[in-house]
């Protein structure tokens, strides 16, 4: 939301792109497990000098016990910290590589880690150097912009179309989950621009002045006649409002801009299921089987789903898809519930039965 630009953006992901490519977080690993041991013989060398110190009646020796114990401790942390350090700094000039290899400035790196550093300077006041995990960020971003200048695409822009993708996300975030207030003050009713009147028209809706938000998402229809976000919005409305066969029409022309949205997919056949009519009953389920393949982990459309199937007397796939709700929402009592009687009334051998038995046999990962 505080992204200015889509190259920020891009500049953040390559960084995580070079930790990825680093192997770091599988050598975090490695080296938590040395810094443990590290810590493990500080406690032990330790616990041997207090007890030799308490035979002897040496107080001495028991206060200098402690003391290896403690500096064990401290040096595992700081060595393991200073790793990280160093990973970080490496991911930085990882960034920086990828983005020259796909001619992109890393500017909008540099950008993200300035108004990092300004959110953290009075945090950071005082702080020992050697005890963050991240580099100091003056030294950082001194570092990351002479790399950063030194780049042949340091000067290169993002295309305007993107810009307004962007611009156009921002506006989206903040209509639906910043205050008022903020909205208000972002995107004051002076800005005739897109963006602008996107957010507007959301922050209506969110606030419940229906009549204003549906004249606002027209004028954006208006602007943009095939916009699949606007279609979204003004069925989301509908829909959500009462009038479920006008969301159906606008939520189709959506999906039919983004067939390749699960989330949005999904929405025709929310719309469908709540219209009541038995007549779209089953269009309604194909729309959200088709959006829960796309998006397996939405739990609405698994909601909704259970919803249809039991208006449609199909319990093994009401319970099944309950099942796939509550497993999702981590209720591990109520998916197995669900999952042995969906087990008991569907098909034996059948796809969704299969999937039912993997919820019954499912256990949960021990943490290392």
């Amino acid at each position: 939301m505080e992204a200015k630009t889509p190259n920020e953006i891009i500049g953040v992901i390559a960084h995580e792109a070079g930790h990825i490519a680093g192997g770091h977080l599988t050598l975090q690993r490695e080296r938590a497990g040395m810094a443990q041991m590290m810590a493990t013989a500080g406690v032990v060398l330790g616990a041997g000098a207090m007890v030799a110190g308490a035979g002897n009646r040496n107080m001495n020796a028991g206060n200098g016990g402690m003391g290896i114990m403690l500096g064990a401790q401290e040096l595992a942390a700081r060595t393991m910290l200073s790793y990280q350090r160093g990973e970080e700094q490496a991911a930085d000039r990882a960034a920086v590589k990828y983005l020259a290899a796909t001619n992109q400035s890393p500017k909008g790196l540099v950008d993200t880690f300035k108004r990092l550093s300004d959110d953290q300077m009075f945090k950071l006041d005082g702080v020992d150097p050697y005890l963050m995990s991240h580099p100091a960020p003056q030294d950082r971003i001194a570092s990351l912009e002479q790399l950063a200048t030194s780049s042949a695409a340091y000067a290169a822009k993002d295309p305007a179309s993107l810009q307004m993708r962007h611009e156009m996300m921002r506006a989206k975030l903040y209509g639906f989950a910043a205050k008022g207030e903020e909205v208000v003050r972002r995107y004051p009713a002076s800005d005739m621009g897109l963006p602008a009147r996107y957010a507007r028209a959301i922050m209506n809706y969110r606030y419940k002045k229906i009549p204003e938000a549906l004249a606002q998402i027209e004028d954006l229809l208006k602007s943009q006649p095939t916009n699949p976000y606007f279609w979204e919005l003004k069925g989301q409305v509908l829909l959500e409002f009462g009038q479920a066969r006008e969301a159906v029409t606008a939520l189709r022309r959506a999906s039919g801009g983004v067939p390749e949205s699960g989330l949005i997919r999904g929405l025709p056949g929310r719309a469908l299921i709540a219209t009541g009519d038995p007549a779209l009953l089953e269009e309604g389920i194909r729309e959200l089987t088709n959006a829960s393949q796309r998006e397996p982990d939405d739990v609405e459309t698994w909601r909704q789903l259970a919803i249809a199937y039991n208006q449609k007397d199909n319990l093994g796939m009401a319970e099944f898809s309950a099942a796939q709700e509550a497993l999702l929402m981590g209720d591990m009592q109520s998916a197995v519930n669900h999952a042995a009687k969906a087990k008991a009334r569907l098909p034996a051998g059948s796809p969704a039965a299969l999937k039912a038995d993997d919820i019954l046999n499912y256990r949960k990962p021990k943490l290392n």
